[in-house]
């Protein structure tokens, strides 16, 4: 089964320390190396695009559990610790302008897992489409800046996170080949948040199956027919179609930046017309153009619910909160036995791994701790509902 993801995390801006990070990779160099011995390439993979083990790593290696530098400053962890040589793994991508480098990291290591130029050509394209389906077809309010890939002989894996300065919290997005049958109809499995939102545009959705349908329909008839469609919306006495929709009976959106619809419309009018030629009903290669950005995909879902009647889903795809629940009990009570597997896995590799023995009586020291401090904030025997 695919595993796909998303964390919320609240907003930090302050830099790692050197000496975090330098014993961040003295103590992961060991567990990967067990894990590699134990699972392979593909077990990598498969662990680091699970939102909890990911959670977990970085609380053992010493990183905040709540803050959205324990994706970035983790991913740039994992860069120094995997290489194709040891674990038959490339890492490309990563935070900012490097999160836009993933051909030209995957071509400087290419021989290395045998890739040809038609490997790294199709690589490329799938880490643009996962990028474009958080981003735009998926439009929560959180803005990517960091998308780091892992990529096997046989597998890859994406993990990128947005942002929401509005509310000053970061959500991280898992992605992993295995078992990934769609894009598009609800591939996200194990989604966690600490943000729900009321309304979110999900065109990944099967409920918008029939609105893609129509998108794409639409994108056929050409810029001329979609603008006299938004044309007719913007008569309805309303001053956006923002508004319009806040105010019709259909449905009540709350507003969410990056999501509203400007006017004039700055759409890119130009990609209609590229977008016309296409010859195929996949909704994919119409996220794949450039230039069909949030903005076009809004306009787009936005006719096909009040003209055509084939509305998209509106449901926030997220799921649950942290990676193991909140002490508070927001938004439910930690899972002790989630909490305590996830630790039994880390304490087994740290334990079997070569490190001094004064730095792994100080890392099972840390995980301990970890592992019994929801027991400062329950009773033993009282029962608990988790999501």
């Amino acid at each position: 089964m695919s595993k796909v993801g998303i964390a919320t995390l609240p907003l930090h801006g302050s830099k790692a320390p050197g000496w975090l990070l330098k014993r961040m990779v003295i103590l992961g160099r060991p567990i990967f190396k067990i894990l590699y011995d134990m699972e392979g390439a593909d077990g990598i993979i498969r662990r680091l695009s699970d939102t909890f083990w990911f959670q977990g790593l970085a609380c053992i290696l010493g990183f905040d559990w709540h803050s959205s530098g324990c994706t970035t400053v983790l991913g740039g962890v994992l860069k120094q610790i995997i290489t194709p040589e040891e674990h038959g793994l490339i890492i490309a991508g990563g935070k900012g302008k490097t999160s836009l480098k993933i051909k030209e990291h995957l071509k400087n290591n290419a021989k290395r897992l045998d890739f040809s130029d038609e490997n790294i050509e199709e690589l490329s394209n799938i880490s643009r489409l996962v990028a474009k389906v958080d981003n735009a077809a998926i439009q929560d309010g959180f803005s990517l800046y960091h998308h780091l890939m892992l990529v096997s002989e046989k597998n890859w894996g994406i993990i990128q996170q947005g942002l929401d300065t509005n509310i000053r919290k970061a959500r991280r997005y898992h992605w992993i080949s295995e078992g990934l049958e769609s894009y598009l109809d609800d591939p996200h499995s194990d989604i966690n948040t600490e943000v729900y939102k009321d309304k979110v545009l999900n065109m990944a959705s099967k409920e918008s199956s029939d609105c893609r349908k129509v998108s794409i329909d639409l994108i056929s008839e050409g810029s001329k027919s979609i603008r006299r469609y938004l044309t007719k919306l913007k008569n309805k006495n309303q001053t956006s179609l923002q508004d319009f929709m806040i105010n019709s009976d259909k449905i009540k959106l709350q507003k969410i930046s990056n999501l509203n619809m400007p006017i004039p419309f700055t759409l890119k009018w130009e990609c209609v017309e590229m977008a016309k030629e296409l010859t195929t009903n996949d909704y994919t290669e119409l996220l794949k153009i450039q230039g069909i950005g949030p903005g076009m995909i809004r306009a787009l879902a936005l006719i096909s619910e009040f003209i055509w009647g084939q509305p998209p889903s509106w449901k926030d795809p997220a799921k649950y909160s942290f990676a193991v629940g909140g002490k508070d009990g927001i938004p439910y009570p930690v899972n002790l036995k989630r909490m305590e597997q996830c630790a039994e896995i880390l304490e087994e590799a740290i334990d079997l791994s070569h490190l001094k023995e004064n730095e792994k009586l100080n890392a099972l020291k840390r995980l301990h701790k970890y592992k019994s401090r929801a027991n400062d904030y329950f009773l033993p025997n009282r029962e608990m509902t988790f999501y």
